[in-house]
C-alpha cells in the first residue's frame, strides 16, 4: 500500500498524497500533519527542538525511527496507529515567511515552494536525510521523482 493521508487546514496537498507512490512500503494508508508558522513559531521550535536559535523554511517531526527502507507494518506501530486506521509517521511545521521569499528568490510560485516543503518533510518523515552527500542525493531523488509524479516543476503552479 502506497497511500499517504496528509492532514492540513489551510492548503490542499492531496496530489502530494499520491506523488510517494513507490517510494515506501506498508501494509495500510500512511499519515501525517502539515502546519504552517511564523517565522517566531518556527524559530522558537528550531530552538526548543534543535537547539538552533535561527529561523528556518521547513521542520520535520518523524514519528518513527530507524524506518528508512523498511516495510512499515501497522502491527509494529500500535500506538501510532490514528483514529481512521492509518499509522501516524509525524508533523511537518513550514515558514511562510521564508517560503514566500524562497519562491521569489528562486523564480517560482508561492505554491510550488510549498509543496517543495511539504515533500522535503515528507522524506525526512520517511527517514530520508541530507547529512551527507550521498544522504542527500538519495532525499533529492526521491524528492524530484515525488513532484515529477504530479507535474510538480519550477516552472508550474
Amino acid at each position: 500500500m502506497n497511500d499517504i493521508k496528509i492532514y492540513c487546514n489551510d492548503y490542499d496537498f492531496s496530489r502530494l498524497s499520491q506523488a510517494f507512490y513507490g517510494e515506501f512500503k506498508s501494509d495500510c494508508p500512511l499519515s501525517l500533519e502539515i502546519i504552517f508558522t511564523d517565522e517566531e513559531g518556527i524559530r522558537g521550535l528550531n530552538s526548543r527542538t534543535r537547539g538552533v536559535d535561527a529561523v528556518t523554511d521547513v521542520l520535520s517531526f518523524p514519528s518513527l525511527d530507524g524506518i528508512l527502507g523498511r516495510e512499515l507494518k501497522k502491527e509494529d506501530y500500535p500506538a501510532d496507529v490514528d483514529d481512521e486506521d492509518n499509522l501516524f509517521i509525524g508533523s511537518i511545521a513550514i515558514c511562510t515567511k521564508r517560503a514566500k521569499e524562497q519562491a521569489e528568490e528562486y523564480g517560482h510560485s508561492y505554491m510550488r515552494e510549498l509543496f517543495y516543503l511539504a515533500a522535503h518533510g515528507i522524506c525526512h518523515l520517511l527517514g530520508y536525510d541530507h547529512m551527507t552527500d550521498t544522504d542527500k542525493a538519495a532525499m533529492r531523488g526521491v524528492e524530484e521523482r515525488a513532484l515529477a509524479r504530479i507535474n510538480i516543476t519550477r516552472d508550474s503552479i
